[in-house]
């Protein structure tokens, strides 16, 4: 009786083994099932070239397309902004800053062109004004508020940036910013 409870017992060790095989393909199958989280972005330099690329912030890659190559690139660690590369190739950025290395040397570059201007009024009052010009928007602070970010409209002269609230309209360094309607800075 006591041989047939030892065989029994030894019988049931690999059901146990089976069984945690099957619990890992399962885990396995999951995995694999697993939406990448992919942003893509296109970047023109200013010649006019483009670079295509995908990021894969699941896997940690980049793929790039420029000039009619396809470059893979794993993601490095970075103080701030992005950080990619491979043997040959070097990506990195920050918002909308990005620059493409081959073996050293730099083959294409983007930077967003900024300008911050800084309005006074009579009263004391203080609007700064960060515009983006690349992408057509402006943050603007006023008294060292909140931010207000405002997206550009076609204007007849001078310049128009507005959102649901606020409205910025200005011509050389005069500016008027409202709310709702009402004027809360001019100079």
């Amino acid at each position: 009786m006591l041989a047939a409870l030892f065989l029994s017992a030894c019988t049931e060790t690999p059901k146990q083994g089976n069984a945690e095989t099957t619990t890992t393909a399962k885990t396995a199958e999951t995995v694999e099932k697993v939406t990448d989280d992919i942003v893509t972005t296109t970047s023109t330099d200013k010649d006019g070239k483009k670079l295509d690329i995908s990021f894969n912030n699941t896997k940690g890659t980049a793929t790039v397309n420029f000039n009619g190559e396809t470059i893979e690139l794993v993601q490095e660690k970075s103080a701030s902004g992005v950080w990619f590369k491979n043997e040959n190739y070097e990506l990195r950025g920050k918002g909308n800053d990005i620059e493409l290395k081959k073996d050293g040397k730099v083959i294409f570059e983007h930077k967003d062109d900024i300008v911050s201007v800084e309005a006074k009024n009579d009263k004391g009052d203080v609007l700064n004004l960060t515009f983006n010009n690349t992408e057509g928007t402006v943050k603007a602070y006023l008294n060292g508020g909140d931010q207000i970010d405002l997206t550009e409209e076609k204007a007849a002269s001078g310049i128009w940036y507005k959102n649901d609230q606020y409205e910025l309209r200005g011509k050389g360094d005069n500016y008027e910013l409202t709310k709702d309607g009402k004027t809360v800075f001019k100079n």
